[in-house]
């Protein structure tokens, strides 16, 4: 019987095997094999090696993409 409350108690890298999704949902690093795939709504955009690249290069093209956006209209256009 495998009944695991915290399944990241004992893992020497927390967070890293389940993956991350950012707030809004467009992101996402998702492991494959010994690497992450990111994938940005629905296409996969990048390969990292580990899981705090994968996460530091979604918040790099979140704020990348926040400084492109200058008004509320800009982004229909």
């Amino acid at each position: 019987m495998n009944n695991i409350q915290n399944e990241t108690l004992l893992n020497p890298t927390p967070g890293s095997p389940n993956g991350y999704v950012s707030k809004t949902g467009e992101w996402a690093a998702v492991p494959c094999g010994n690497k992450f795939v990111i994938i940005h709504n629905g296409y996969q955009v990048h390969t990292s090696n580990n899981y705090k690249t994968a996460v530091s290069y979604i918040e790099k093209e979140i704020k990348a993409a926040a400084k492109k956006i200058k008004g509320p209209l800009d982004k229909f256009l």
